[in-house]
């Protein structure tokens, strides 16, 4: 966990417009800087970023945030490393819970640097190998891949031979080589071989783009067919994917990305125009791997063979994706024609082909999820519909789309031949606890009161705090009331800025609720409000006594919810003697205020 203060602190030291600038050429424009969004296709700047609030907003697409919300996105990356990536720029440490020797970190690092180094230096000799490796060209060029489409996935081969990369390293015996996994030790001998000999070389990336493994397809005869990088201090096979990195600015334009089980599946649809595929390495997908993807795009294909072994891997992706779904997301499965893969499909039948059949043929997650569970139970009778909801419960427990979770459930209700309510019962469910903001105060109004509040009003009022958050002072919320939803996430903001110091920028203050509970609401609030590029210019006094007298009005309501709850208790237990005294008061405000 990185300290709020921290992320505070790189906030004020970072300039967004030199962040996006990095990435973006951006164009002086009034107040504000303009370009194309880098997040989808357009011929015109819709795309704003604003030096005073360090925030970023799209009116074409919507997307919008901080610096670090900028590098996620851009980038693929978590928050973790955006935080990590963006403090390196400016010579910050980040700092985390746990003590870290500061010279055991130096080390690490230069470890890193080294292993990477060694990695590309093997790279660039495979692919200086392609161009005289006969039986390797052969191949490519059976598979009817181009030069060009070599060079940008960086193919190459390595020759046949125990030894070769002893002619382009100071020294074999180095064993930063058997750590990267380029050189095998003989446990009987002693003896070092390299790992991969006459094996055409597909270089694996991470999301910086530096080599962190291999994997090396056999042109003879021999087993394994494909052989991967072992696990290393560089690579994770459970994190990484095949051509994520080549696929970045496709998987952007299309805001879809394929998954497929192979490297060439990858590199041919490449070829033949479908540049948004990525492969998992040999091993299940994992929900790491679902987690990267959904960070790079709003719908996921996973692409299957129709046989055993492809349905399985199948269900096993499905199994693993549950608690990664995110409401808006989409994650879909399309199984090929059992003589077919994705390259000899759009090799056949060409690019508009393939693509018509992973739209129109794929089954969304939840048609897929309720068809597998359906498919071995008998739900002409009791018992099999028994056995569908025993099947069920601890699958749905895992999924955390609260929407799709719930229209899923729904359904298999219906199958189940029960009410949603009922269902839950049966499946161990619970209604989901009302989740109090984290603060002095627990904020929680009864439901009865909260429905006589005008929670549009007070979105505006929170969009209006968010983009202006010296306005903080403004804001007056009585301390007797519990408040529970937009207004407990009205009060956190209001309180954040007071207890701030320094006045916040738009960025510090959103980046303080990510992770909290108001974090969709937030979301959403700036997605519903920021359609008017005035947003982004200086407020006028007339905005500023718009939400003052928004606050008041506010207020009021709060106080006249409270009378009323209050004079319900009265009339049904009585009231204590504080609460009496707050009656009191109460009465008194709402009847002296001249409005």
């Amino acid at each position: 966990m990185i300290p709020q203060d921290f992320i505070d602190q790189l906030l004020s030291r970072v300039d967004i417009v030199d962040v996006v600038d990095r990435y973006v050429p951006l164009k002086k424009g009034g107040q504000n800087y303009m370009a194309c969004c880098p997040f989808h296709k357009e011929k015109s700047p819709s795309f704003t970023v604003s030096p005073s609030k360090q925030f970023y907003h799209c009116f074409g697409c919507g997307a919008h945030g901080s610096a670090i919300g900028f590098v996620m996105e851009y980038q693929g990356i978590g928050f973790v490393d955006a935080v990590k990536l963006l403090a390196e720029g400016i010579g910050m440490q980040v700092p985390n819970e746990r003590v870290v020797n500061p010279e055991a970190s130096r080390k690490a690092r230069e470890k890193q640097v080294s292993l990477e180094q060694l990695m590309q230096l093997a790279n660039d000799f495979y692919r200086r190998e392609l161009k005289s490796g006969p039986n390797a060209v052969a191949y490519c060029k059976g598979r009817g891949l181009s030069g060009e489409i070599a060079a940008r996935f960086g193919l190459g081969y390595a020759p046949d031979g125990w030894q070769n990369l002893e002619a382009i390293t100071d020294n074999y015996q180095d064993e930063k080589l058997v750590e990267a996994g380029l050189v095998i030790v003989a446990e009987d001998s002693g003896r070092r071989y390299d790992r991969f000999r006459d094996r055409l070389m597909f270089p694996i990336r991470n999301q910086r783009g530096a080599i962190v493994g291999f994997g090396g397809r056999v042109l003879g005869k021999g087993e394994p067919k494909y052989l991967n990088s072992p696990e290393t201090p560089l690579f994770e096979k459970g994190r990484e994917l095949y051509g994520l990195y080549e696929a970045r600015q496709a998987i952007r334009d299309k805001n879809r990305v394929l998954v497929v089980e192979g490297y060439m599946d990858v590199v041919a649809l490449a070829q033949y125009g479908v540049g948004y595929a990525v492969a998992t390495l040999g091993t299940a997908t994992t929900g790491e791997h679902v987690r990267k993807l959904l960070k790079h795009a709003d719908q996921v294909y996973f692409c299957f063979d129709g046989d055993k072994a492809g349905l399985k891997a199948a269900w096993r992706a499905l199994e693993n994706s549950l608690p990664q779904l995110v409401d808006g997301k989409s994650l879909s499965f399309l199984f090929l024609p059992s003589e077919h893969d994705p390259d000899s499909y759009v090799r056949e039948f060409g690019t508009d082909a393939f693509e018509q059949l992973l739209e129109q043929e794929s089954l969304p997650l939840s048609v897929y999820f309720t068809r597998e569970l359906c498919r071995e139970v008998n739900l002409s009778t009791p018992e099999g519909k028994a056995d569908l909801i025993r099947r069920a419960a601890p699958l749905l427990a895992q999924i955390s789309a609260p929407a799709l979770g719930f229209i899923i459930k729904k359904r298999l209700a219906e199958l189940a031949g029960v009410e949603v309510d009922e269902f839950d019962m049966l499946t161990g469910g619970k209604p989901r606890a009302e989740r109090s903001r984290s603060g002095r105060r627990d904020y929680k109004l009864p439901a009865e009161s909260q429905r006589q509040i005008n929670t549009t009003m007070v979105k505006k009022l929170i969009k209006w705090l968010l983009m202006n958050p010296g306005w903080a002072g403004d804001v007056q919320l009585p301390d007797s009331m519990a408040l529970s939803d937009e207004l407990a996430c009205f009060a956190m903001l209001a309180e954040r800025v007071q207890e701030h110091g320094e006045e916040p920028n738009t960025a510090q203050l959103i980046e303080g609720l990510r992770g909290t509970p108001y974090e969709g609401l937030i979301d959403s609030v700036l997605q519903q409000a920021m359609q008017d590029p005035d947003e982004f210019a200086d407020p006028s006094e007339d905005d500023r006594q718009l939400f003052q007298d928004g606050n008041a009005k506010l207020l009021k309501m709060l106080h006249a919810a409270q009378l009323e709850r209050l004079k319900l208790k009265d009339r049904h237990e009585g009231l204590t003697s504080e609460e009496k005294a707050l009656f009191g008061q109460l009465w008194r405000e709402m009847f002296s205020s001249p409005n």
